[in-house]
């Protein structure tokens, strides 16, 4: 895909990590004011969740529905993965992803939530929508095909791809230094693996032009850090998880 990152592209780390730093410097403020905006307009939600459906709404079951509820919880992992890093290593590099990662996440999650509630539809799918069906062929297994390792089902529930189990966040939040920062990056890099699948799937599936945009934003960005995690991955002379 045009302007999207390799990531075995040979470029030296140090021009990776200077773009992303420049990224995160320009972007900082921009995301902030809109995490504001984001979380104001769900705080405006009704006490029930489930405001009167808006005309013109996508229906309940679309993609632009089940893309904005499923990425939200995605995002929201990301931000807690990143939190609990930041708190398990003094690598400044580390550190400072784990800040663009959440800082970006948590603004993009408010943009979600905050349609849902413009569109008047709940930000928990029914009990007969599995997470990712709207994706067609299978999503909702959270199977291989949408990149990432799969963690075993156990009492997480089904997991969207990608996604941690909660015993690999407890697991991450035990660990210090050096070992934090790997099982970070590699479970993180799974996580932008299902999230660019997730941002694919709704960039030619969902019918509303902003969130279309969003999607392929990620893809855009996801890819990029990919590439960056990559790199740092390899410094730690280690690799993605298979």
């Amino acid at each position: 895909m045009t302007g999207t990152t390799d990531p075995t592209d040979p470029a030296p780390t140090a021009e990776r990590r200077k773009t992303a730093r420049v990224r995160w410097a320009a972007g900082a403020a921009v995301a902030l004011a809109l995490l504001f905006a984001g979380a104001a307009a769900v705080a405006s939600a009704r006490e029930d969740g489930s405001p009167p459906r808006a005309a013109g709404a996508p229906a309940p079951d679309s993609a632009d529905a089940g893309f904005a509820r499923d990425m939200a919880v995605h995002h929201q992992q990301a931000v807690e993965m990143s939190f609990i890093v930041r708190d398990r290593t003094e690598d400044e590099d580390v550190r400072r992803l784990a800040y663009d990662i959440a800082n970006t996440q948590a603004n993009q999650r408010g943009m979600l939530l905050g349609w849902l509630d413009l569109w008047g539809l709940p930000k928990v799918a029914g009990g007969d929508q599995a997470p990712m069906a709207w994706m067609g062929g299978g999503g909702g297994d959270g199977g291989h095909e949408h990149g990432g390792h799969q963690p075993d089902r156990g009492s997480d529930g089904v997991l969207m791809a990608g996604m941690a189990s909660r015993a690999e966040l407890e697991r991450l939040a035990r660990l210090d230094g050096r070992q934090a920062e790997v099982f970070y990056l590699q479970l993180m890099t799974d996580h932008h693996k299902g999230g660019v699948a997730m941002a694919e799937a709704c960039a030619s599936r969902c019918t509303v032009p902003v969130e279309q945009r969003l999607a392929r934003g990620m893809v855009e960005g996801q890819q990029s850090e990919l590439g960056l995690m990559h790199d740092m991955l390899t410094e730690r002379k280690a690799r993605p998880r298979p």
